[in-house]
């Protein structure tokens, strides 16, 4: 099956401190992919590289077939970015951002259909900055599928949502995933891990300490449930022994 994303040997290093060592990744088109790790374990960077915000100090990223550092501009014709912390100016509307987003792309998505699928119709005339934070999310989700992505980045998609606004989150990127939308996505939420991702890789000091799908990270571990593997991953894995 064709790779979406391809990363070998990706590393970065800031002075002496290695942010990222040695990751491999590959992610097939249809595939949410799921780049977990506690703060400060690599994850923005290793995300940054990907997408060529950042330049790798050695190994090889492709993106959709394209080199994110040489073919940017083509690349972000078919992809859509999603940031936790993005920044829009404070008197600007809802619809004339998503206008705007709209304007860039040769083929977007109708963004009057996408502000009803994720609860937003009604904020149309809304300035940004008076959406609480939760909207914000939702809308920056909006915003990242507008230009109908083929691969979609997604960092920390629901924080700041309640339960039934997260599930109908995850029911909206189910969706588009069957029809083909690829994901790659950050996340602390291991439900929401488990409701979407196919495959997760989880960093620690800035090294893969595992690479596989839900089921081998329980099977991999002591436990039988998803969080408690996780956390063992991350950093149980003495505490755990030290019980025994």
């Amino acid at each position: 099956m064709e790779a979406s994303i391809k990363a070998e040997g990706l590393s970065k290093s800031y002075g002496h401190v290695k942010a990222v060592e040695d990751l491999n990744i590959s992610i097939c088109r249809g595939e949410v992919f799921g780049l977990l790790g506690a703060n400060g374990a690599g994850k923005s960077t290793a995300l940054e590289c990907i997408l060529g915000a950042k330049k790798q100090d050695t190994g090889t990223v492709s993106v959709l077939g394209m080199n994110p550092q040489k073919d940017r501009k083509r690349l972000f014709e078919r992809v859509g970015v999603q940031f936790q912390e993005a920044n829009y100016q404070d008197k600007i509307r809802v619809a004339e951002l998503c206008e705007v987003t709209a304007s860039l792309y040769k083929t977007p998505l109708n963004y009057m259909d996408m502000l009803k699928q994720f609860g937003l119709s009604d904020k149309l005339k809304s300035y940004v900055s008076e959406l609480s934070g939760g909207q914000r999310q939702r809308l920056f989700i909006v915003l990242a599928l507008i230009p109908n992505p083929e691969l979609v980045f997604l960092d920390e998609l629901t924080t700041g949502l309640d339960a039934r606004a997260r599930r109908g989150v995850w029911k909206s990127l189910s969706d588009l995933k069957a029809k083909g939308l690829t994901i790659f996505l950050t996340s602390h939420f291991m439900d929401e891990v488990e409701a979407l991702c196919d495959k997760i890789m989880i960093l620690k000091n800035g090294k893969s300490i595992f690479y596989g799908t839900l089921q081998e990270a329980i099977e991999s571990s002591p436990y039988t449930k998803l969080e408690d593997a996780y956390l063992w991953y991350t950093d149980g894995e003495d505490r755990v022994d030290e019980s025994l």
